[in-house]
């Protein structure tokens, strides 16, 4: 791996949709870099620090949430002159994101007092009142000319369709939920999946027009569902849940096809691969370097001894390391709390919360455990190469970005021999 310069930032960084530039916030300032040459190609001053940065679509615009005043600015990379300031006054702003368009800011206040839509356009904005969360509970169809808003009004989760041309309501529907979770279209927009908060095992597929076409409870008396996610294709539907289970929906009948569990000993018979993170140390042949006393004794407290990562080929039976939830406290850590698909819909991970430092990846195709990478630290992210069935664990893509407290760098990843005309601009 090639590594970049190190670089100053104070709070989020992030790539465009485009891959050509990366942002990076510096106190009050935001930092666009090209990522072929990392120049700095534009440089913003905001009104107070940042605090949260996203992409438009288009990459030609990016927001800045300056949370403290509360303010939204957007900023134009091939207009430098032109700026946009979002504020909401009293109601603040307690989450800011782009339309599919990249034209629109929707904005949710605190308390969730309303949702609204700030045309970049002309100036125009739309109020929805009561939206259900803040950063979650509104999704859009692929082609972005529907959005999907939930809200709640007289202690019941609505659902409103709104027309992303006009922003005009076009429907709105009861949803049979307790407490809503979130809501995700469909990857070909033909159904949307709703699912209940963690005291409610609830998930409900309905219809674009507001028909419930199922519904789905694993078990009853138990934190529910924790996580969802649509493979890529459309025809799978991942649950994961509290009980430690990842659960496959068809998307024909909606019944559950597969079941996986996530056990802390894994046994025979199990023909999945199963890596284990180690440390070799590096032996650097010092004997024959003369060193003075006065080096040695100056440095008696120096770094430990080098070494190098390597992954080991572990047999079974195996015991992975395990955390036991704390039961005395809220929102325990258990349960799949992480996966994805690969993007061929062949693969999906999971990480199990109890066993932070182990990824499982399973085999959708076969049914079956394909792979267990053990971690000798817990795994924040993980993400699929878009382009081929290579995964990368807490980056992504084809460039790297890695981040600690004061600075970050990049790191150019490696290509496969099958996607070799691959390039960092696709």
């Amino acid at each position: 791996m090639e590594f970049t310069e190190a670089y100053k930032q104070t709070g989020p960084c992030c790539f465009s949709p485009n891959s050509r530039y990366v942002a990076a916030a510096v106190d009050y300032r935001l930092v666009i870099r090209d990522t072929f040459s990392f120049k700095v190609v534009q440089l913003f001053s905001c009104l107070d620090k940042i605090s949260f940065i996203e992409w438009a679509l288009d990459s030609e615009y990016i927001l800045c949430g300056l949370y403290k005043r509360p303010m939204i600015q957007a900023w134009s990379l091939t207009q430098p002159e032109w700026t946009c300031k979002i504020d909401e006054g009293p109601a603040g702003i307690a989450y800011a994101r782009w339309s599919p368009d990249s034209r629109h800011i929707l904005t949710t206040s605190e308390f969730q007092l309303r949702l609204t839509v700030w045309s970049l356009l002309n100036t125009a904005c739309v109020h929805v009142q009561w939206p259900k969360h803040g950063s979650r509970g509104v999704c859009f169809t692929k082609d972005g000319k529907f959005a999907a808003i939930c809200t709640r009004r007289d202690c019941k989760d609505y659902v409103n369709l709104l027309s992303c041309h006009s922003w005009e309501i076009m429907g709105t529907f009861a949803v049979d939920t307790v407490d809503l979770a979130d809501i995700e279209y469909s990857p070909d927009d033909s159904a949307l999946v709703i699912w209940d908060s963690a005291l409610e095992y609830k998930v409900l597929i309905y219809s674009p027009d507001g028909r419930c076409l199922f519904k789905y409870q694993a078990y009853e008396s138990g934190l529910g569902v924790k996580s969802v996610s649509w493979s890529p294709c459309g025809q799978f539907l991942a649950v994961g849940s509290y009980d430690q289970m990842l659960r496959v929906l068809n998307h024909l009948t909606w019944k559950t096809f597969a079941e996986f569990m996530h056990l802390s000993t894994v046994r025979a018979p199990c023909c999945a691969a199963v890596f284990k993170e180690v440390d070799e140390p590096l032996h650097l042949g010092m004997s024959e370097l003369s060193l003075s006393e006065e080096f040695l004794q100056g440095n008696s407290d120096a770094a430990e001894e080098p070494y190098r990562v390597r992954y080991e080929i572990m047999e079974v039976p195996i015991s992975l390391p395990f955390q036991k939830p704390q039961a005395d406290k809220p929102n325990p850590k258990q349960g799949i709390g992480v996966m994805s698909w690969s993007n061929d819909s062949q693969y999906i991970y999971t990480r199990n919360d109890s066993m932070p430092t182990t990824l499982w990846i399973w085999d959708i195709h076969h049914l079956e455990l394909a792979a267990i990478l053990v971690q000798k630290d817990p795994i924040r992210a993980a993400a699929w190469d878009p382009t081929c069935t290579r995964l990368v664990l807490c980056t992504d893509g084809s460039c790297l970005l890695l981040k600690d407290r004061d600075l970050f760098c990049c790191a150019a990843m490696p290509l496969l021999p099958e996607s070799s005309e691959y390039s960092s601009d696709e």
